[in-house]
């Protein structure tokens, strides 16, 4: 580990590092006041993000339902072969992510189940959120999406509606780029097909590279698009 190589803290402190890597990240550590006390602010921000509402708390994935973390974990190690400037941006958006998931006692299980309330305004949003509502002229289906900005990566905020019970979706993150990344899947209750219902995710998008927000079916038929 070379001299303050953040990103490998947020990892160290995730847990998410190889046994090699968090030896080196230990030994740098030992004689690193100041690496240390970063990791105690990451600590710190792990307690903070595992304060989640109750509502976060769902019914669990469907049935053969991707997990974000695995899929992110992986990813990241796949650009570790890459150059060293891209690979800190990676491991940096990926820590947060992992954060979310990992740390949110509950966040992975709410973007597997459609929560059956429907979808409450919030009182304020961070700076650089964006927020737009889209209906889908073809499908009927509604959606207020909320794009909120994070260190290299962006959570969203969805709230659908028009979308019939029983119905596989999928929540995409579209970049200007054309590329896109998966942010969550849900299925949709009998309850939030009659009332509408809400969905959070997250995405390993920049978000000034954020074009809109999208819901697929697991068919692969978009429900709707919401630009930002």
């Amino acid at each position: 580990m070379s001299e303050h190589e953040n990103e490998l803290l947020g990892a160290y402190v995730l847990g998410v590092l190889d046994d090699g890597e968090r030896d080196t990240v230990r030994g740098h550590l030992d004689g690193c006041e100041r690496c240390r006390r970063e990791v105690d602010e990451l600590r710190e921000m792990e307690s903070a993000l595992g304060e989640l509402p109750p509502e976060a708390l769902l019914d669990g994935p469907p049935a053969g339902g991707d997990l974000l973390l695995q899929r992110t974990l992986k990813q990241v190690r796949g650009e570790r072969v890459r150059d060293d400037r891209r690979r800190r941006t990676v491991w940096v958006a990926a820590a947060a992510a992992a954060a979310v998931v990992v740390l949110g006692g509950g966040t992975l299980l709410g973007r597997g189940t459609a929560p059956d309330a429907p979808p409450t305004a919030q009182a304020s949003q961070p700076a650089g959120t964006r927020t737009a509502t889209a209906t889908d002229a073809a499908t009927g289906a509604t959606m207020t999406a909320s794009v909120i900005p994070a260190a290299g990566w962006v959570r969203v905020h969805a709230a659908v509606s028009g979308v019939a019970a029983g119905e596989q979706c999928r929540l995409y993150v579209l970049a200007k780029d054309g590329s896109r990344r998966e942010a969550g899947s849900w299925l949709i209750s009998e309850k939030a097909a009659a009332e509408g219902g809400t969905v959070d995710g997250s995405a390993l998008v920049a978000p000034a590279d954020v074009a809109a927000v999208q819901v697929e079916t697991f068919a692969g038929r978009p429900l709707v698009t919401v630009p930002v």
